[in-house]
């Protein structure tokens, strides 16, 4: 089966940017983006709903060589997927057989798409997000914690021995921990020097900075 096309409902520097950003490495601007007034409500349209029932960005189309479509919903599946689909970019070991390299590429982006987004997600909905008298500052404090005392170490050690997640290489992973820093540092995490020269490698790249080009994350706290 051949990838014809690929559009991705994308909002700004949510979730959906670490797709795009993937797609620039691997497509340059070769893909189609819709952009969706999440804040005006468009992901609760009945159309959107069909795509997304969880009314969310990423949502990514893959139109097929037989003109079927297939729609995928979660970004760390679609960055697994699209760096595989593209395997001359090399932006993810080879999926063939085992590997250390390709068993840690895929450890470090499950853990950065799931347990690194989750407290960030948490921190994003109880200081910014939610109304104030359903906010937990509990929560707040435990994830801060977390995060600062158990997540950043195991990213430092790795920073210190390699420019990248993973290796000397730049893989599809680093989109989704480089966005997951850049969201941290939102909260004054990841403030170390070891994350401002990781990022800076990571801004130096033109997909990077055709991804976040649209505009930088804000708080923004309902009325």
């Amino acid at each position: 089966m051949i990838i014809q096309r690929i559009k991705l409902y994308h909002f700004p520097m949510s979730r959906s940017a670490r797709v795009k950003w993937l797609l620039h490495e691997l497509l340059d601007d070769d893909f189609d983006v819709e952009v969706m007034a999440l804040y005006e409500g468009a992901q609760y349209q009945s159309e959107f709903l069909q795509r997304n029932p969880n009314h969310a960005v990423p949502v990514l189309e893959i139109t097929q060589d037989d003109g079927d479509v297939f729609t995928m919903i979660e970004s760390g599946a679609m960055i697994s997927l699209l760096a595989d689909a593209y395997p001359a970019k090399a932006l993810a070991p080879p999926a063939v057989g085992y590997s250390p390299e390709r068993a840690d590429y895929l450890q470090m982006l499950h853990f950065g798409s799931s347990w690194m987004d989750m407290m960030l997600w948490q921190l994003r909905l109880h200081r910014d997000l939610l109304p104030p008298d359903e906010r937990d500052q509990a929560t707040i404090s435990r994830y801060l914690d977390k995060f600062s005392t158990e997540v950043e170490p195991q990213l430092i050690a790795r920073l210190e021995r390699q420019a990248f997640i993973c290796s000397e290489q730049f893989t599809a992973v680093d989109c989704v921990i480089g966005q997951n820093i850049n969201w941290a540092r939102v909260y004054d995490l990841c403030q170390e020097d070891v994350f401002s020269c990781y990022l800076a490698a990571l801004r130096e790249r033109p997909a990077y900075r055709a991804a976040y080009a649209d505009r930088a994350l804000v708080r923004v706290s309902p009325a």
